[in-house]
């Protein structure tokens, strides 16, 4: 077990109800969990709070026995060594590719970014595009962009929000494999949010349903096809 998220509950400022409610699960090293659910079923929120973003009401969060949160701890994101790629990459448009990525490592020496710059780039095959903007390269290549800047600092974690929903069908099928092949090279620990069963199907190693921000089912892809569904919430 490398992450354990142990009853984690969750409410806006504006709402007397739990958006999350009683969220656990255990994550070991390099696993690729997808959070699937309908849009408002709470798995952005998780995303948040794992990221630091949102403060839970209750819970413990815990990497490699370093506590992130408990009931007298709260670990501000930048020092949690998660990464996170947003929906919309959030790239500088300012920025070349390599000065995107190079963002995350000002704790790094000259040569030491040097290197770390020439293996991500590598993993998420962009050599030879270092000196293009965002506005230069496809989706799928701007998604590379921001999976590599995550990648780089060499996260504990990382947190990928919705992350095939801007692009189109085509595009999807293949960038799903590349996806996880990144993955698995970089031995990333990695959660991401999806509302598409394919897009969670074909990534994770084990998917979690949520509803109404409570964990419906657990399980590995091939265990969760045809889950049933009443009243439409997922059984």
């Amino acid at each position: 077990m490398f992450i354990a998220i142990e009853n984690v509950c969750f409410s806006y400022s504006n709402s007397k109800e739990n958006a999350i409610d009683g969220f656990s699960m255990t994550i070991d090293k390099g696993e690729v969990i997808s959070i699937l659910g309908r849009s408002g079923s709470g798995k952005s929120s998780i995303l948040r709070i794992l990221a630091g973003l949102e403060l839970p009401t209750k819970g413990t969060f815990k990497i490699a026995d370093n506590i992130l949160f408990n009931h007298n701890i709260f670990v501000h994101p930048e020092k949690r060594g998660i990464g996170l790629v947003f929906q919309d990459y959030a790239l500088f448009p300012h920025m070349t590719v390599i000065e995107n990525i190079k963002f995350g490592l000002f704790k790094l020496s000259k040569d030491e970014k040097k290197k770390r710059l020439k293996e991500v780039l590598e993993l998420v095959e962009l050599t030879g595009f270092e000196n293009r903007y965002p506005y230069q390269l496809s989706g799928g290549q701007q998604q590379r962009v921001a999976i590599a800047r995550a990648l780089a600092p060499k996260p504990n974690l990382l947190l990928l929000d919705e992350p095939f929903s801007n692009l189109d069908a085509e595009l999807q099928y293949k960038i799903r494999k590349d996806l996880r092949d990144i993955l698995k090279k970089a031995n990333i620990t990695s959660i991401f949010v999806t509302h598409d069963e394919n897009d969670a199907h074909a990534l994770a190693d084990r998917i979690v349903k949520i509803d109404k921000g409570r964990i419906v089912k657990i399980g590995r892809p091939c265990d969760m096809l045809g889950t049933p569904i009443k009243d439409g919430v997922l059984q």
